[in-house]
């Protein structure tokens, strides 16, 4: 699993890029190659690689709500209705 999404990435760049090379001779196959590849990119290789990366990590460190809003704003977590 440590080099899955690597592997994934160098293999559909390379059928990106053979997809170009033979693109004179047959476009229709050319075509799929290219398809291919970046299906192979954004559909496979992304979701591993963020699935790895954040493994172990709080979602809710990362969503937008009240709370983190108030953490940024520099603002106290306190309510301050009664003020």
């Amino acid at each position: 699993m440590k080099y899955s999404s690597g592997i994934v990435a160098l293999v559909a760049t390379a059928l990106i890029i053979y997809g170009f090379v033979i693109m004179a001779d047959n476009e229709p196959l050319a075509h799929k190659y290219i398809g291919l590849g970046t299906v192979g990119i954004f559909f496979i290789a992304m979701p591993i690689f963020l699935i790895k990366v954040s493994k172990g990590k709080k979602m809710k460190n990362y969503m937008l709500n009240e709370e983190n809003i108030k953490k940024m704003q520099g603002k106290s977590t306190e309510s301050t209705e009664d003020q």
